[in-house]
């Protein structure tokens, strides 16, 4: 609603718009980090017992995330690019289930 006032009510509202499109995005993604440090805090233990191998999957499979979502507009222009986007993205998914199936098996 914020973005269609400006653009609506404000003299100049494109530069404004984006503006406020950019400060949506950035409080977007720093709730999203704060979701995920949340996330860390309340599941430190699992992490830390997972094996060295584990953890370091774990933290390449999430780092892969963070770049498919930071490259997303980039990736996504292209036909070859898309699919490497969504390829990426499934086999980031994909270490992360895996990790979490196989630290929970006896």
């Amino acid at each position: 609603m914020a973005l269609a006032f400006v653009v609506a009510a404000v003299p100049g509202g494109g530069n404004a718009a984006t503006a406020v499109l950019t400060a949506i995005t950035i409080a977007f993604l720093a709730t999203i980090g704060w979701a995920g440090y949340q996330v860390y805090r309340s599941q430190q233990l699992s992490i830390l017992s997972l094996t060295d191998g584990q953890r370091i999957a774990l933290v390449a499979a999430v780092g892969a995330i963070v770049l498919m979502i930071a490259g997303a507009d980039e990736m996504l222009e292209t036909g070859g690019g898309t699919l490497a986007w969504i390829a990426i993205l499934a086999a980031s998914i994909v270490a992360i289930w895996r990790l979490w199936v196989e630290s929970h098996t006896y």
